[in-house]
């Protein structure tokens, strides 16, 4: 499996940033698997989803301060990974 995703560490809190499909985004068990699922790859760190609206605009869901935090980065800052898991 690949799939692009980040891992930042901002303001002494480190968590992942994962692209997912934005109807992941618009059903909480869906985006609640997805995350579990990402669980295995990034232990111990809060999980943000990021999903792109048709504008190209970045939705994400997660850790609420985390969230309002990334609302105001632009994604093109965030250093993006394309991971290839077993």
């Amino acid at each position: 499996m690949q799939f692009d995703g980040a891992v930042i560490k901002e303001q002494g809190v480190t968590f992942a940033i994962v692209i997912v499909k934005p109807y992941v985004l618009n059903n909480s068990s869906e985006a609640e698997s997805t995350r579990s699922s990402f669980r295995g790859i990034f232990p111990g760190v809060p999980i943000i989803l990021m999903a792109q609206g048709s504008g190209g605009r970045a939705t994400y869901q997660g850790r609420p301060d985390i969230v309002n935090f990334l609302t105001h980065v632009s994604p093109s800052r965030i250093p993006w990974k394309t991971y290839t898991v077993n």
